[in-house]
């Protein structure tokens, strides 16, 4: 058993009947036996002086500027999940976990964890003005731990997050997270991107590739929150924490933007995602990536990629395995790759469109 537990940063209930080995762990916040009721509306009218996106010099916004720019388009999700059998001599009941999210459109989709609203058989949604919403699951895709759920919310109520270019955060760069740690509404943290092309592991045991690495503070309930370049755009969703304690020791993880933008897009336009797949088994080599094995009937074996073959570029950028499947997983199935490879020290440039992965 590893010395530290993988946890994901949802909430407690959602840990009711589980153990406590290593392993990819709900951490919502405990909503008790019931989810809340709507906030009582409230006519306020708020002035205040927000500092844009646009008029920052040197392209980057203070801690608080992300904060008033962001914080109304994060939300609370309550997940009520009907007990039925599992409550002792067959009484019912329910259990409620409280995970994050944010606003993806002006439609009222919202994006979060698959992992938030798994199994679930209601769904609320509490905006940063109290204001509460019954929300429906559009789609979750457990293989990426993404989930759109959407509400019937008004236009003014619906600002949607910016994504950033994931493929372009580097280590050292300040990042926020905004969420609801233990029920703390509207809670935000801040520090810089770790490690990048970390691999963690989906609720269904699929690797995701390309997670990033902070060490903003993460806990229970920040599950499905936006990971914020200084920008205020998402690089990420936050969705596990490694710890021994249960609570944050400054080793979180975002999935990465580009995988949760092409996924989100899919489970809002057809319920459910596709996933590229080459057909390969990768793994690391000195100048790329080796090919282990290729899996008939692929794009790999339509391609002519052989056993033993390196690849040293994807579309002419050098990659190593990590990075390789990161690219395919924010990639649609039918897209074409140009591959360089290596293969007994001659070059080769091959194409190679990948195919579905079921």
């Amino acid at each position: 058993m590893p010395r530290n537990r993988l946890l994901a940063a949802i909430g407690i209930a959602a840990l009711a009947g589980g153990g406590a080995g290593a392993g990819a762990v709900a951490l919502t916040h405990s909503g008790g036996g019931s989810s809340p009721s709507a906030a009582a509306a409230k006519t306020t009218t708020v002035v205040e002086t927000v500092t844009s996106r646009a008029n920052v010099a040197n392209g980057t916004l203070s801690v608080g500027d992300i904060a008033k720019l962001d914080t109304k388009s994060v939300v609370e999700i309550d997940a009520t999940t009907s007990s039925g059998s599992n409550v002792p001599f067959g009484q019912g009941g329910s259990e409620s976990a409280e995970g994050s999210g944010f606003v993806y459109d002006t439609k009222g989709d919202i994006v979060t964890n698959a992992h938030v609203v798994e199994g679930a058989s209601s769904l609320k949604v509490k905006f940063s003005d109290g204001s509460t919403y019954t929300a429906k699951l559009v789609g979750e895709d457990t293989s990426t731990d993404v989930a759109v759920v959407h509400v019937d919310a008004p236009v003014s109520k619906l600002a949607p997050l910016t994504f950033a270019n994931s493929s372009e955060v580097r280590v050292g760069d300040g990042v926020v997270a905004i969420g609801n740690p233990y029920g703390l509404d509207g809670t935000v943290t801040s520090g810089i991107v770790s490690a990048v092309d970390r691999e963690i592991t989906a609720p269904d045991e699929t690797p995701i590739a390309g997670a990033i690495q902070t060490d903003a503070a993460i806990n229970h309930g920040n599950s499905g929150g936006p990971l914020l370049n200084l920008q205020g755009d998402v690089i990420g969703i936050t969705s596990q924490i490694q710890s021994d304690s249960g609570v944050n020791d400054g080793i979180g993880f975002a999935v990465p933007s580009n995988t949760v933008r092409t996924i989100a897009d899919e489970l809002i336009s057809t319920g459910k995602a596709q996933h590229a797949l080459l057909g390969i088994t990768p793994a690391d080599a000195t100048n790329g990536v080796r090919v282990g094995s290729v899996e008939n009937g692929t794009a790999a074996d339509a391609a002519g990629l052989k056993v033993g073959d390196v690849i040293t570029a994807v579309d002419g950028k050098p990659v190593t395995s990590t990075q390789l499947r990161a690219l395919i997983a924010g990639d649609q199935p039918g897209e074409t790759l140009t591959l360089t490879i290596d293969r007994h020290g001659s070059t080769k440039t091959i194409k190679a469109t990948l195919g579905n992965r079921s």
